[in-house]
């Protein structure tokens, strides 16, 4: 299945995913995403809307210099109701989704 892929407002707190208009990013699937640590080691964990179900937890390594980037195989994961970002010690995470 092909859709367009968009990239969602960067995002530096926990919370709702917004599209680059600031609207909340409704049922999609998620193909990539994108982190940039702080200084400690930390983690991105995902969910498909607030405290629903953990779609993914991402680690990351303790380097601020160091950024990440995850493509999601296959057609991504899917989240019905939105994405809900759960930060621990990340400056900002970004998901590119269709």
């Amino acid at each position: 299945m092909q859709t367009d892929i968009l990239a969602s407002a960067v995002r530096t707190s926990d919370g709702v995913m917004s599209d680059q208009d600031g609207n909340p990013i409704g049922r999609c699937r998620v193909k990539g995403v994108y982190i940039v640590p702080a200084a400690g080691a930390g983690s991105v964990v995902l969910q498909d809307g607030f405290g629903g179900a953990t779609k993914v937890t991402i680690n990351t390594i303790a380097s601020a210099t160091s950024t990440n980037y995850v493509l999601l195989p296959g057609e991504g994961l899917l989240f019905q109701t939105g994405v809900h970002a759960d930060l621990t010690d990340v400056a900002s995470v970004m998901v590119f989704y269709g």
